[in-house]
C-alpha cells in the first residue's frame, strides 16, 4: 500500500478553509446547504472544493471528523490543567453541546458511510472521557462507581432531549456524580 504523500501547502490551506466555511455553512443552514455557498465562503472554487471532496458526505464527514478531533484535544488539554472533577464536567458540557450542535451532522455524515469509522469516532470520545474520569475517581472528585458509560449515555440522553441548551445546562446540573 503506498503512503499517502502530505499536502501542498496551498492544497492544506484551501483544505483548512473548505472545512471551516462548511461547519459554518452547515451550522447556519443545516446539511443540505448548497455546497456552492461553502466553496464561495472558503473563497476557492467549486473545482478545487469536489477536488478534496468529491461528494458532500465526504465533506459533511470531514466536518464532523473535525469536530470529534478537536473535543477529543480539549479533553487532553483538561486532563493536564488542574482540578480533575472541575476538568471532567467541562468536558461532559462541551460533549453534550457537541451532541446538541452537531445532531443533524452526525446523522447526516453517517449516512451511508462506514461503520468503523463511526466506531472510531466514538472510541476517540470513549477514550478521552475515560481518561478524565479516572483522574477525577483517582483524585476522589467524583463518586468511585460511576461508569463512563453510563455517563456518557446520560449526556447523550441530556444533548438528545432537552428542549434548548438552557434546560440542558439544568439537567446537567441535577446529576450528582461528585463524591
Amino acid at each position: 500500500m503506498a503512503a499517502t504523500r502530505p499536502r501542498r501547502a496551498d492544497a492544506q490551506r484551501n483544505y483548512d478553509l473548505l472545512l471551516a466555511a462548511a461547519a459554518q455553512v452547515f451550522a447556519e443552514r443545516g446539511t443540505d446547504a448548497p455546497l456552492d455557498e461553502v466553496a464561495r465562503r472558503a473563497g476557492v472554487g467549486n473545482a478545487t472544493m469536489y477536488r478534496h471532496f468529491p461528494t458532500r458526505s465526504d465533506l459533511l464527514v470531514a466536518v464532523y471528523a473535525d469536530e470529534v478531533i478537536r473535543l477529543c484535544a480539549r479533553g487532553q488539554a483538561l486532563l493536564a490543567a488542574d482540578g480533575a472533577a472541575e476538568a471532567l464536567h467541562e468536558w461532559l458540557r462541551l460533549f453534550m453541546a457537541h451532541i446538541t450542535a452537531k445532531r443533524d451532522l452526525a446523522l447526516a455524515a453517517i449516512d451511508g458511510q462506514s461503520t468503523d469509522l463511526v466506531a472510531k469516532w466514538h472510541e476517540s470520545m470513549l477514550t478521552t472521557a475515560s481518561a478524565l474520569l479516572d483522574a477525577a475517581k483517582q483524585a476522589h472528585a467524583v463518586r468511585a462507581d460511576l461508569d463512563v458509560r453510563d455517563l456518557l449515555a446520560l449526556i447523550k440522553g441530556i444533548a438528545l432531549t432537552a428542549a434548548d441548551t438552557a434546560q440542558a445546562e439544568r439537567l446537567l446540573a441535577l446529576i450528582d456524580w461528585r463524591s
